[in-house]
């Protein structure tokens, strides 16, 4: 539905006669965030005047010392945005909209590295995917995700190239699907992307629930864990831009890499902590005759160079795994949004991978070395020295709430302004209702995480079904689909006049996805195809993946010692 002011019309419907067509034609500043009547090839000819303009600019610098410094060289880019729209009654003019967004967009690509560091890199969970599927076979998989992730991250970037402009923003994923594919697109990405961050809120709120309930030695009740990191996070999600949490996310990167060092050295100096083994080690999950003592003994470490077992179930557990290692590209257009030079974001994200990857096949393999069948999810827990496992936990602690404020604040906002303003008609965010309504979804989000962090102490399991049933579509699935549309709408692209906003098209209609899916040339077409083949091996993976994630979680619930909601942490198996 259009805007007062703003009718419906159709690309058949726009008069090529001036007059009238200069009186009946809105502007970009006159039309709604999601008007369905914008063609795609006007969201193509302004996206490519503005990638022009940003060929000019220099990339901003990153400049550690402004973090500190008391005089701002920008307004807030939100705070401009908002006074440069016009008040009720008023009309904005076209340079003020575009310079609206300019004003928005002032991240460099080192800003950006350390945002996807922040939200990629936790390799305490790659141990234990590498030794559910041994070390040829779990290396194998690292490297093959590692390769997709990027190429996947490759394809948003270029849509997002391809449709973004000062006129028409792109703000998030699900704007990328509407204009590949329309409104019912957006609305599915978008509610699946919300989903995902308030259940990664929840996965690093169980996390981190176990992390304080071991640094405490159990004293304090489990249920009360995961509340004290939700309390603390509370106020993480106050930072508005990412801009400003890129300087967080920087600390955030440098605390993981100094725990993965910490943790190398601890494992390799320490035996195992046998004493948890049975609570989701490998063996626990590919054969718990492996962690059983004997008269008392714990059986010697074993590793595996190929698949250590038949049981599929354990094998797609610990893949799984590898699928939340690489997931996080759900929040690439939050960040280029907010670049000034889109055109480096490439750079950063592959600094960024490269960085990932390394870390961890690296670290996986090292610690699968030394515990073997004893490697415990996440690994840090897995040392069975106190003093190493309270410094591993302070300092994953500390990233955890950093990466948790970053899914809590993306989270919110996506939720809020796609799914509450869209499909409930909740007020702005700009306005003051607005400010209210959004300061109230902020606890109730957070408790939300908090329930499911104390219902589901099933750890492993927990990420499994929340990496098939979201992260890995939102990762692998959804980028070549969404790459699909944009390619058809681009191979079929008509002419666009921006003095009068008519768009001259040959086709319409299914005739046209037909027609730009065998447009382009032999090497075009052969990349839809793979985009075809891509998407549905990605959507056979996901039925895989919920299929075992939930016989997991099953079984995991059978054991006495797995409650909700109860004093007894899941990790201290005596109980006291």
């Amino acid at each position: 539905m259009a805007e007062k002011g703003v009718f419906d019309r159709s690309d058949n419907e726009k008069s090529t006669s001036s007059p009238p067509a200069a009186r009946s034609y809105f502007p970009p500043s006159q039309r709604q965030v999601h008007d369905s009547n914008v063609t795609f090839e006007e969201y193509y000819y302004y996206a490519q005047r503005t990638r022009e303009e940003q060929r000019q600019l220099q990339s901003p610098q990153w400049q550690w010392r402004t973090v500190f410094s008391s005089r701002k060289k920008t307004a807030d880019p939100a705070e401009e945005e908002r006074e440069s729209k016009p008040h009720a009654g008023g009309v904005v003019t076209e340079e003020e909209w575009s310079n609206a967004s300019r004003a928005f967009r002032t991240a460099s690509w080192g800003a950006v590295f350390y945002l996807i560091t922040t939200d990629i890199l936790g390799p305490f969970a790659v141990p234990f995917a590498i030794g559910t599927l041994g070390f040829g076979p779990g290396c194998g998989i690292f490297t093959a995700f590692g390769i997709v992730s990027v190429y996947s991250g490759y394809l948003i970037w270029r849509i997002f190239m391809g449709v973004d402009s000062h006129e028409f923003p792109a703000r998030n994923y699900g704007d990328l699907a509407f204009r590949a594919w329309g409104t019912i697109a957006r609305h599915v990405v978008n509610v699946l992307q919300a989903i995902a961050l308030l259940l990664l809120l929840g996965q690093v709120t169980i996390l981190f629930g176990q992390n304080i309930s071991e640094m405490s030695k159990y004293r304090i009740c489990y249920i009360v864990c995961p509340l004290i990191f939700v309390i603390i996070g509370f106020f993480l999600t106050q930072i508005r831009t990412l801009r400003n949490y890129g300087w967080i996310a920087n600390f955030g990167f440098w605390l993981n890499i100094l725990a993965i060092f910490v943790s190398m050295g601890a494992t390799a100096h320490n035996p195992p902590n046998f004493a948890i083994a049975t609570l989701g080690s490998v063996g626990s999950t590919i054969d718990p005759t492996t962690i059983t003592p004997v008269n008392g003994v714990y059986p010697p470490t074993v590793h595996y160079g190929s698949l250590p077992t038949s049981n599929l179930l354990g094998a797609v557990n610990g893949m799984l795994s590898g699928v939340l290692a690489y997931a996080g590209l759900q929040l690439f257009v939050e960040f280029m949004a907010e670049m000034k030079r889109p055109h480096d974001f490439l750079k950063g994200m592959f600094v960024a991978q490269a960085v990932i990857y390394v870390a961890y096949v690296v670290y996986g393999c090292f610690i699968y070395y030394y515990q073997g069948q004893y490697t415990f999810n996440p690994a840090y827990l897995g040392v069975s020295n106190y003093g190493w496992q309270t410094v591993g936990n302070t300092l994953t602690l500390i990233s955890g709430l950093i990466a948790a404020g970053l899914y809590g604040n993306i989270g919110i906002k996506v939720f809020y302004n796609n799914v509450l303003v869209d499909i409930f008609r909740a007020p702005l965010m700009t306005t003051k209702r607005g400010k209210f309504f959004y300061a109230a979804i902020v606890p109730i989000w957070w408790s939300i995480a908090f329930i499911i962090a104390a219902a589901i102490p099933a750890y492993v399991y927990f990420v499994g079904v929340m990496s098939a049933s979201c992260l890995l579509n939102l990762s692998y699935t959804i980028p070549p689909w969404i790459a699909l549309g944009y390619d058809i709408k681009k191979h079929t692209l008509g002419t666009f006049d921006p003095a009068i906003g008519r768009t001259s098209r040959g086709m319409t209609g299914v005739n046209r996805y037909i027609r730009g899916f065998w447009s382009g040339g032999i090497l075009q077409i052969s990349i839809n195809v793979w985009h075809v083949l891509y998407f549905l091996a990605s959507l056979g993976m996901c039925g895989l993946g919920m299929w075992a994630s939930i016989q997991g979680m099953i079984d995991a619930f059978k054991i006495p010692e797995v409650n909700s909601f109860t004093c007894t942490s899941p990790l201290n198996i005596n109980g006291g």
